[in-house]
């Protein structure tokens, strides 16, 4: 039994700017493959502005309907169909795949290579090579670098290929090319090699990751984290104000899982993600576009044995872990040590091991928009008592025209113009908190 493959994923592209693309997925199920569509739509630089998903139990229907974030974004369509396709089950193995995890549950297994770039400094060079790298699909797995007193740049980049092509001679010299290209004179060397042991030695976390800072970064508990925002302005107060419900009486063999709050900028990839690592099971669902800047999610639910989900406890723990998804979708803070600035970015991490696609894009792209320096840069992951971090540290030169002085101030990560359809991606929005994480 089967489809073709050509007919497992279908991509109808626009014709006009500004409508929309529509992605159908027709495939054996399996728990957890909305996240990893959504994950890979987000990673292309796409917003999901609605979508409809049914199941069977066995075979699901899939259709999303997509824009890109901004309208300068090259959209390449024949490699998301490709990427689409490797994380959907064959048609094959209908037969067994209940009785295992998701292919996608597994670390990948694609090579780890070193880009190495030594240039001089200028402003916007991390953005630039971030973009380069995020336009080839080359995903940044750790980061390091580091500003010389005489103005030059060692920039280390730790990739994998999304396309596992980095082995050729033909992909490797298309990456230096284009960095080349893009850089112009500031870039002085340019080399890409498997990495080595200097990756492993990256693994273990940002370095010198403060006791406060962890703290701000972390926070575990939802009252906590409500608590904090209440001493933001009226209007960030409004936009984290969102609600979840659980629904029992609607369906004799499903929970019906409800939830409504503000668009954001892969809401529908945090609501999946959340889901596929509590082991949820999605039935039918929709995703309703945007009123007045709000969102509506309706999802019929299963635990992985069929059961609806009727424990008091086990609602209440899966309506608080989606309610911090929404309030933070990413962590942010800054602190300042003596004369240095630093900005701390954290997000958490998939049970199968991968984070949050183009955080590193988006930040960067932010901080050259406000004018803001980059000194040092680096990515790793922090463990805490019940997840995994992906956590981005850098250290930012604040003789510039967007003031980070003040200790106690936070900076938010949000969409320009919210829906995820603004024309900037992210920006840097400061707050003068009295403290806690926005």
């Amino acid at each position: 039994m089967g489809i073709p493959n050509d007919d497992v994923v279908i991509i109808e592209k626009s014709n006009k700017a500004g409508e929309a693309s529509v992605i159908t997925v027709n495939c054996p199920d399996k728990t957890g493959l909305g996240c990893d569509l959504c994950r890979i739509i987000l990673d292309f630089g796409l917003s999901i502005t609605k979508g409809d998903v049914s199941t069977d139990g066995k075979w699901c229907y899939v259709v999303f309907w997509v824009v890109p974030h901004w309208s300068s974004i090259n959209v390449r369509w024949n490699s998301l169909k490709d990427r689409l396709m490797s994380v959907c089950p064959s048609s094959s193995s209908i037969s067994f795949y209940f009785n295992q995890q998701s292919s996608s549950s597994r670390p990948s297994s694609s090579p780890v290579y070193l880009l190495k770039l030594f240039c001089l400094d200028r402003k916007g060079l991390l953005y630039d090579v971030t973009k380069v790298l995020t336009e080839l699909e080359l995903t940044i797995q750790r980061v390091k670098v580091m500003t010389t007193p005489d103005d030059k740049v060692m920039d280390l980049f730790f990739i994998t290929d999304n396309m596992d092509l980095l082995h050729t001679r033909r992909r490797h010299d298309e990456t230096c090319e284009r960095l080349n290209t893009v850089l112009g004179d500031s870039c002085i060397c340019c080399e890409l090699q498997l990495a080595g042991p200097e990756y492993q030695a990256l693994e273990h976390g940002v370095s010198s990751l403060a006791p406060a800072v962890a703290e701000d970064l972390f926070y575990s508990e939802l009252s906590d984290m409500e608590n904090h925002s209440q001493a933001l302005s009226p209007d960030l107060v409004n936009l984290r104000k969102g609600s979840v419900m659980i629904d029992n009486s609607l369906s004799p063999a499903h929970t019906l899982l409800q939830i409504h709050c503000v668009d954001q900028k892969g809401l529908l990839y945090d609501v999946m993600r959340t889901l596929k690592d509590c082991n949820i099971q999605i039935a039918y669902g929709r995703f309703s576009p945007t009123t007045k800047g709000y969102r509506d999610v309706d999802l019929f639910i299963q635990q992985t044995d069929g059961k609806k989900i009727v424990d008091p406890d086990k609602q209440g723990a899966l309506c608080s872990r989606l309610k911090m998804e929404m309030l933070h979708p990413l962590r942010v803070t800054i602190s300042n040590r003596g004369p240095d600035t630093e900005l701390f970015v954290a997000n958490p991490v998939e049970l199968s091991g991968k984070g949050r696609p183009r955080v590193f894009f988006d930040v960067t792209f932010a901080l050259k928009c406000l004018g803001i320096c980059i000194f040092s840069a680096e990515i790793g992951r922090h463990s805490t008592s019940d997840r995994q971090w992906e956590t981005y540290r850098f250290l930012l030169d604040e003789s510039c025209q967007f003031p980070l002085t003040n200790s106690r101030a936070h900076i938010q990560i949000i969409d320009k113009e919210g829906g995820g359809r603004g024309g900037g991606g992210y920006w840097l929005m400061v707050a003068r908190a009295a403290g806690g994480v926005l």
